[in-house]
């Protein structure tokens, strides 16, 4: 059973760094493309940041510098080091894994950025 189980969410302020981290089990994240989407109050679940097989990264032009995407495939573990965090990033955070043509989505952990 495939399961994400994100952490590492809180409150911090403008200008502040957190460190999320998405537990996957059920199937090694080495051989998939795994992400990270983030959802506001009110808007669209968006893109923040991708990273396939091997090193191929790709992240959202409003995050980039700022967010850094990796991966522990011993740990089966992705993380998203977010700095100089902003108000407008405040929303929930959704792990994601791309899996024989279907996304799968955690839970999602919450970030909020006070200005």
């Amino acid at each position: 059973q495939v399961q994400l189980v994100e952490s590492g969410g809180g409150l911090v302020q403008t200008g502040g760094s957190l460190r999320l981290s998405c537990a996957a089990s059920g199937f090694r994240i080495g051989f998939n493309t795994m992400g990270w989407y983030r959802q506001a109050p009110g808007k669209q679940r968006e893109l923040v940041a991708t990273i396939g097989p091997g090193t191929r990264i790709n992240y959202a032009d409003s995050v980039k510098g700022r967010f850094t995407i990796s991966k522990d495939n011993a740990l089966n573990t992705v993380g998203l080091q977010v700095n100089n965090l902003k108000p407008e990033d405040t929303a929930v955070y959704y792990c994601s894994a791309d899996l024989s043509g279907s996304r799968h989505w955690g839970k999602g952990t919450l970030v909020t950025v006070s200005s």
